[in-house]
Formats: structure tokens, sequence, C-alpha cells
């Protein structure tokens, strides 16, 4: 009984060290206001105010071997989206269905999308909310549901999303 205390200790004291901090109003370089700034080794998005602030937003971003770097801009909005997994993940997770219904409760979309250009990825919330703040997809962006639905609201199509290091 004592070691079973200590493991459920813990695991909690793990899980505070390594959740994601909620969405927060930061300062950030004076850059205009309505980019995206994802800086993967933060595991943040940042959504510019302009006047020198930002809304920081806690995100999964892709595992090593899967991150990528550049300039994209927002090239589609959609809710409840449907997904396929693409052939990669497919190949990792052969059991995976080729497509998920939008809104179903295991589509690892979440609730809101934002497509890149590029073709490839997106920012998209997540049925796996555990997974946000960490290295853990195949190049897409995760994000709480509820802060991509906030995020979803600010954004327009065009909008630039600008991935460093």
């Amino acid at each position: 009984m004592q070691k079973l205390k200590i493991a459920l200790v813990l695991v909690f004291l793990f899980g505070l060290v390594f959740a994601a901090k909620a969405r927060e109003l930061v300062e950030f370089e004076d850059a205009p206001a309505g980019i995206i700034v994802i800086v993967t080794s933060e595991r943040s998005l940042y959504f510019t105010l302009g006047q020198g602030r930002a809304l920081r937003y806690p995100i999964a971003v892709g595992k090593r071997g899967k991150q990528w770097y550049g300039t994209r801009y927002v090239d589609g909005k959609y809710v409840n989206p449907a997904w396929s997994p693409p052939p990669e993940v497919r190949r990792d997770f052969p059991a995976m269905r080729r497509v998920y219904e939008g809104g179903a409760p295991d589509n690892p979309m979440g609730v809101r999308a934002l497509t890149l250009t590029g073709g490839e990825y997106a920012i998209h919330g997540t049925n796996r909310p555990n997974s946000v703040g960490r290295f853990a997809s195949y190049g897409c962006f995760r994000m709480f549901n509820e802060d991509i639905v906030d995020l979803y609201e600010r954004v327009r199509v065009g909008t630039p999303v600008i991935v460093t290091r």
C-alpha cells in the first residue's frame, strides 16, 4: 500500500512538472499584429497582438526527425475537420482507419484546424490533451481544443506562420 501511495504521488508530481501551461498574455518582440510565431524548442505558439504583446499558447510539436522550420500561411479554416492519416502515419499505425469523421471523439484533429500552405501540416486541436507541451506529432502543431477555438476566431486565411527552432 505504501508503494502505491508513493507511486501515485510521483505520477502527480511528474504531471505537474511536465504539464503544459495555459495560454497567457506575454511581452513579445515588437512584431505587427496578426502573425503566428511558433518556437519549437519552447513548444509555444505566439499570436502577435502588436505593441510588444502576444498571446502564448502551449502546443505539441514534431517528434525528433519530424520537425520543420520556415514560413507558411494559413490557407484554410475548418470546424470539426475530418482527418485521413498520411501514408507515414498509416505505415507506423496500420490499424488506423483511413478516415476519421469530423467531430468524432477519436479524431486526432480535435474541434478546429488551420491548414497551412504546402498541404502537409496544420495547427489543430487534439483528442490527446496530455500530448500538448511535448514533442509528439508528425509535424503538425497540436493545441488544447479550447485554445484552438480561441486562436481560430482570431486568425484569418492568409495569416503568416513562422516556425523557428
